[in-house]
């Protein structure tokens, strides 16, 4: 599962860091992000690759209204190409979601402690999502709209939970954007566990519960 995640880098260094374009001037410096908030994400249209913002929890294009946004923040990898939320997007709209960490939670007795997941290279990680645009039927405005797909956890995140993002290595960046690549199979081998050594855990302040806190303070490892 993937429920709160960072951003902290501008979307300027962030269309470096994925060779893209970037089509908006955000500061960065998201450090809570949570369900039903916009996030900068990396999308791929014909030869253009682009850094723009869409708001997390997908929407299909089907959907009568955008109610039921915020229970599709994740989609699972094992069913994502059969879902009738998911489906589409997956052959035809993926993206990438930087982040450059996400939060999970350990429960201690009727305490839930958070901890933050982060390279420890410093890179951000590069989060497989789908998008999707919905029209507004009154306004005839278009929302798009994303979710950040899911896997088993690995070895370290599953003493924390059984899911964990899917996080794209570099060499796959550009297949998993390419929206010609339309065989689910060949996506499908893309979706599996990050592996326990680039990734570190550390716990942080509880400051993250509240979706109000928002400040590099919330990713400050404090001892475990």
């Amino acid at each position: 599962m993937c429920g709160r995640f960072a951003q902290q880098r501008p979307t300027a260094e962030l269309a470096v860091l994925f060779e893209a374009e970037a089509l908006v001037d955000d500061p960065g410096g998201h450090y809570n992000l949570a369900p039903t908030d916009p996030a900068a994400v990396v999308v791929e249209r014909g030869d253009r690759r682009a850094i723009t913002t869409y708001r997390w929890g997908l929407v299909p294009f089907w959907s009568t209204d955008p109610r039921g946004a915020a229970r599709r923040i994740n989609a699972r990898a094992e069913t994502v190409a059969t879902s009738p939320a998911y489906g589409d997007s997956y052959r035809r709209r993926r993206c990438i979601v930087p982040a450059d960490g996400f939060y999970e939670w350990q429960r201690d007795g009727v305490v839930r402690r958070p901890f933050f997941i982060r390279r420890r290279d410093g890179a951000p990680l590069a989060l497989a999502g789908l998008w999707s645009g919905w029209r507004d039927p009154i306004t005839d405005a278009i929302d798009r709209t994303f979710t950040i797909l899911t896997t088993t956890a690995n070895r370290s995140i599953a003493r924390l939970h059984d899911r964990m993002p899917v996080i794209l290595d570099p060499a796959d960046w550009a297949r998993w954007l390419d929206p010609t690549t339309i065989d689910t199979g060949e996506l499908h081998g893309l979706l599996r566990p990050a592996g326990d050594e680039p990734l570190e855990i550390v716990p942080v302040r509880p400051l993250v519960n509240n979706v109000r806190n928002d400040g590099p303070e919330l990713i400050v490892p404090i001892a475990g």
